[in-house]
């Protein structure tokens, strides 16, 4: 569903990302750990079209993007940006739909899809007036997520996606979107700093380091040898990992 190949781009502060190779395979979740500045946002950009490699091809599908067909291809994408990225001059409901109505659809098609999400997401159809100001985090995130999935992409890309939530509210969205992911069977690429969520969640994980791939594998994979010492304790690190391991099925 995406592929990198010797995918790589360079900054004008020196910073360099790659080259870097992967896929990522219908129905898998991935997800892109390590420390801030690693790269992983990055990575999200590149496959999402809004950063152009300086080398190396990012493909969708088996279809490498390009300038002239960067437009069709994010159709087939959801992307979910840190904090919700929403509009803020618009109600929950015209964020929702903004692309289906960008696109043209009748208001019918539109009204089905958006019912059709919001029993997904768990968002209460009384709280699609209120602009995101009026919105509590988790509710932000679930229209957030609903956007993403208005267009019925085949890949997720998901930066940081609870990031910005309290603890108690964080919790409980790993759950429903862990639940939700295997439920809609789609190819998803996501950041967290966080490895238990990862762990959670992801079917494997990507650990970078100074804009490379160190090693990828299962968090208990993972945890059991790690590629180098660095890993190893950025690994340990993380709180809560036992648990998740021991939780994870």
């Amino acid at each position: 569903m995406l592929s990198f190949s010797d995918v790589a781009v360079g900054y004008e502060s020196g910073v360099r990302v790659g080259p870097l190779t992967f896929e990522l395979e219908p129905r898998q979740t991935t997800a892109l750990v390590g420390s801030s500045g690693c790269g992983k946002s990055t990575v999200l950009r590149l496959a999402a079209g809004l950063l152009m490699p300086a080398a190396g091809r990012v493909a969708v599908a088996g279809e490498a993007l390009s300038a002239a067909n960067i437009a069709g291809v994010r159709r087939r994408l959801g992307y979910v940006l840190q904090e919700g990225g929403l509009f803020p001059h618009l109600d929950a409901a015209a964020n929702i739909t903004l692309m289906a109505r960008h696109l043209g659809w009748n208001r019918e098609r539109i009204e089905e899809r958006l019912q059709q999400l919001l029993e997904l997401v768990q968002l209460p159809r009384e709280l699609l007036t209120r602009r995101p100001a009026q919105l509590s985090g988790g509710e932000r995130q679930r229209v957030s997520l609903a956007r993403a999935l208005m267009l019925d992409p085949d890949l997720l890309l998901l930066d940081e996606p609870l990031g910005a939530l309290d603890p108690v509210v964080r919790y409980d969205l790993q759950r429903e979107l862990r639940a939700l992911i295997r439920r809609l069977g789609k190819a998803v690429l996501f950041v967290t700093h966080d490895v238990a969520e990862a762990g959670y969640i992801a079917d494997d994980l990507i650990v970078m380091r100074d804009g490379a791939f160190v090693q990828r594998g299962s968090l208990s994979a993972l945890l059991a040898a790690p590629a180098d010492e660095a890993v190893g304790r950025f690994l340990q690190a993380q709180r809560q990992i036992a648990d998740v391991v021991a939780e994870t099925p």
